[in-house]
């Protein structure tokens, strides 16, 4: 296979912002393919399609960013090691049921990801593959902006189905329909951060306000508070700032046809603008 994520860095003077995307990646390498059962169809609407065109701009800003190059499909980059379905992983055990876990054991729409379960071999083969050297860079990235910069924030980038699924469960594995409620219309943006628990209250505020302002409306840990990356880095006390971004994909796409809707190009700004936002509320409170 090849690299597992892709390492872009600044092209204007680097801030301490760091710019991850775990899921906007197609890619089924050949030796992952055999036990995927997911039909076509579901692929691009469970990924994170385009964000990482969205943040293309981010490195002029002074941001890293970290592209994961390999489908969800494959192994959930937000999800932790221990996130495994016993359904999912011969030998795991029972009771726990994550349809997506680390392995997604259904698609978004409830239809089945795998054909069989997968061995403890095959598992450990997407660890040693994807999810480590990933998290290992990611882990290096956070240490050296620390080292810089006295702190690190981490702008974890997702997009979002805009309506809630009405069938089978959402694509970050929550219920996605209600007994006796219709499917509602999700907010424009989406900061998740553990209930204000994953980063320092002035990252937090600058989202907000950046998505006000483009008259956009935002609701926050709702439904996402958050996946694996905000919940493991981010630690404010010890200088660590991470908050997942979900774009309602309105903003940006045309959810019938999946491609890139008229706006576009202004929300591409948007998250450019949003990016610099937070670079200069980083630098403003960094130790000196």
């Amino acid at each position: 296979m090849g690299a597992p994520f892709e390492l872009l860095e600044p092209t204007g003077a680097e801030t301490p912002i760091i710019v991850e995307i775990a899921h906007a990646s197609l890619e089924l390498s050949p030796e992952f393919l055999e036990p995927i059962a997911a039909p076509a169809r579901a692929l691009a609407p469970d990924a994170d399609l385009y964000v990482d065109k969205l943040y293309e701009d981010a490195p002029i800003e002074g941001a890293t960013v970290i592209v994961a190059r390999t489908s969800r499909y494959v192994v959930d980059l937000n999800r932790g090691e221990s996130d495994i379905d016993s359904e999912v992983i011969e030998g795991a055990g029972s009771g726990v049921q994550m349809h997506h876990g680390l392995i997604w054991r259904t698609t978004a729409d409830g239809d089945p990801a795998l054909g069989r379960k997968l061995s403890r071999a095959e598992l450990d083969e997407r660890l040693d593959l994807v999810w480590r050297p990933y998290h290992r860079a990611l882990s290096a990235l956070i240490e050296r902006k620390r080292a810089r910069f006295g702190l690190a924030f981490v702008l974890a980038a997702h997009s979002m189905p805009s309506v809630e699924r009405t069938g089978g469960r959402d694509a970050r594995g929550a219920e996605s329909s209600r007994m006796g409620r219709s499917a509602r219309t999700r907010a424009d943006v989406v900061p998740g951060t553990r209930g204000r628990r994953s980063a320092d209250a002035r990252f937090i505020d600058a989202v907000e306000e950046h998505a006000i302002g483009r008259g956009w409306t935002v609701r926050h840990d709702e439904p996402y508070a958050g996946g694996f990356s905000t919940q493991h880095y981010g630690r404010p006390s010890e200088g660590v700032h991470a908050v997942q971004i979900e774009l309602a994909r309105r903003l940006y796409l045309d959810e019938a046809t999946l491609r890139p809707g008229p706006d576009f190009g202004s929300v591409r700004l948007w998250c450019r603008q949003l990016v610099a936002k937070v670079a200069k509320c980083g630098l403003a409170f960094a130790p000196a």
